[in-house]
């Protein structure tokens, strides 16, 4: 356990790339099975502990600590992994630290009754950083600046290895990896796994730049449009059915409507909606059937799911993804107008000439309700991850808006200290025929360290109330929001949320009287 949280504290406080992946490499070169499995697990993501809650650490804590200087300090840092493991009185010598395969077969087999016993042990025998990685592995909290792909990339550069081989076998793979490890350290054969209705690894498109598009040799691409939907692969192979998200979750619970229609042996990739009478529903609507276990009938009728389909990955057992794009396409094509699959159909190749005629299109997209278009390079292979210059998305300029500052709550990992996620509102009319502000979106980036330390230094000279690490401000300060699209909620006071909102500009010189009104941002629905 004392390695795997200083790994993580490392992790945090090393801002580059190439220096994460130097010591994820060092980390699994050194630490043997089957910690460096279950470590692998809590950096991806793949590892699932419900035994401990953060209510049950606060618990623990006024046990042993003064509420009320606990919570003054937990005002202050604004993170409860930081906080406990600085203010947890130590008892040293009380037990020996444990290992990170022990704390995680313990809190697996404990009852609900003995999880206490086991973290007060355990917390007693850590110093503060291992507190720290303690409390951050069993709260699911870690946010070390590592995503799943950078994991595999360190992995691929400990084994020597291409990562698109490591992406192939992982979701056969299972915690902790034993023979995975096995395998990059050449001391096994490759895992042995059956791959048939396996994930298969996207192949992902670089935002456009404002400064490459004039120089993009444009007849070499072609275009499409870029629907506001998620990204999915369907899998139809020797019978099984999947439907699995960008990342490779299998989320085909939630979509029994498209899994039931899988009759073929293909594998596609493609955008996954909610269409009604041919026209495409707004993402709100999809975003009511994500994540449900179970989907009641009159959801599937009132929200249907349907495929736009990209790209054909696999035809029957032949492996597509070698050739260029437009021969996939036309394969595509004639697998389509062969099979007539039911809830799919072809996302449209758009015909232009030249980056005027391109230009125009893209003009068109938010009248149409399209978040932009995709470009892909007519003679690219299927390559996973993210390779420059093969595909690209252009997305529509972004709705700017601005909203006044409401709330700022703490960050997390380097800004656990600054007040770095903000609430904005927008004004209305209230019942008594006054003004008020009501919240519109949240945003957490944006803007620069500088800025940031600017932002946080106002929150703390106008705050107006406290809940724990959120605090209410005055209204005195304007923010320039860029988001992408507004739709209806229910949740939202002002009944509308906005989709991908961020921080455009901080207007220091507006009166927070001449800030927008919720009536501006209904408009934009």
């Amino acid at each position: 356990m004392p390695g795997f949280a200083q790994l993580l504290d490392r992790l945090i406080y090393t801002p580059s790339r190439n220096g994460k992946l130097r010591l994820l490499a060092d980390f699994f070169r050194g630490t043997p099975d089957p910690d460096r499995g279950w470590a692998l697990a809590a950096i991806t993501g793949t590892l699932e502990l419900t035994s401990a809650k953060p209510a049950l650490v606060r618990e623990l804590v006024a046990e042993r600590c003064d509420p009320v200087l606990f919570g003054w300090s937990y005002d202050y840092v604004g993170d409860l992994a930081e906080t406990v493991a600085l203010i947890w009185p130590e008892r040293p010598g009380a037990n020996r630290a444990p290992d990170l395969a022990e704390v995680i077969e313990a809190l697996n087999a404990a009852s609900r009754r003995e999880v206490p016993q086991l973290l007060e042990r355990w917390l007693d025998t850590l110093d503060a950083t291992g507190r720290w990685g303690l409390l951050k592995l069993i709260t699911g909290g870690l946010r070390v600046g590592v995503s799943a792909r950078l994991a595999k990339t360190a992995l691929a550069d400990f084994g020597g290895r291409e990562v698109a081989e490591i992406e192939e076998l992982w979701h056969g793979l299972e915690p902790p990896y034993e023979s995975l490890f096995a395998w990059l350290e050449g001391q096994g054969p490759i895992p042995d796994l059956d791959l048939a209705a396996a994930f298969r690894p996207m192949m992902l498109a670089n935002p456009l730049e404002d400064r490459e598009i004039d120089a993009l040799p444009v007849a070499d691409y072609c275009a499409e449009w870029k629907w506001d939907g998620i990204r999915v692969q369907l899998v139809g192979r020797g019978g099984q059915r999947r439907l699995f998200s960008r990342t490779g979750d299998d989320i085909g619970r939630a979509f029994p409507d498209i899994l039931e229609t899988i009759d073929y042996d293909a594998v596609l990739d493609g955008e996954l909606l909610v269409v009604r009478d041919g026209e495409v529903a707004p993402f709100n609507d999809l975003q009511q059937r994500l994540g449900r276990k179970t989907v009641s009938a009159k959801m599937l009728q009132s929200y249907p799911a349907h495929l736009r389909v990209y790209d054909l990955l696999f035809e029957g057992q032949e492996d597509l993804r070698g050739l260029p794009f437009l021969e996939r396409r036309r394969r595509l094509e004639d697998w389509v107008a062969r099979t007539r699959p039911a809830r799919l159909d072809l996302s449209d190749l758009l015909t232009f000439e030249t980056l005027a005629e391109l230009k125009a299109l893209r003009e068109t997209a938010r009248e149409n309700a399209i978040e932009g278009l995709m470009l892909k390079r007519a003679d690219s292979p299927y390559l996973a991850g993210r390779p420059k210059g093969p595909w690209y998305k252009w997305k529509r300029d972004a709705l700017l808006l601005d909203c006044v500052l409401m709330y700022a709550q703490r960050g997390h990992g380097k800004r656990s200290s600054y007040y770095s996620d903000y609430t904005f509102g927008a004004w209305r009319h209230d019942e008594a025929g006054g003004e008020e502000l009501v919240p519109v979106g949240k945003a957490y980036f944006g803007f620069t360290d500088e800025e940031l330390r600017q932002l946080d230094k106002w929150v703390r000279d106008h705050t107006t109330d406290r809940f724990g690490p959120v605090r209410a401000v005055e209204p005195g300060l304007v923010l320039e929001v860029a988001f992408d699209a507004v739709h209806p909620s229910t949740r939202h006071k002002s009944g509308l949320a906005m989709r991908f909102p961020r921080i455009s500009r901080i207007r220091w010189d507006k009166p927070v009287e001449e800030a927008d009104r919720v009536e501006t941002l209904a408009g934009l629905v």
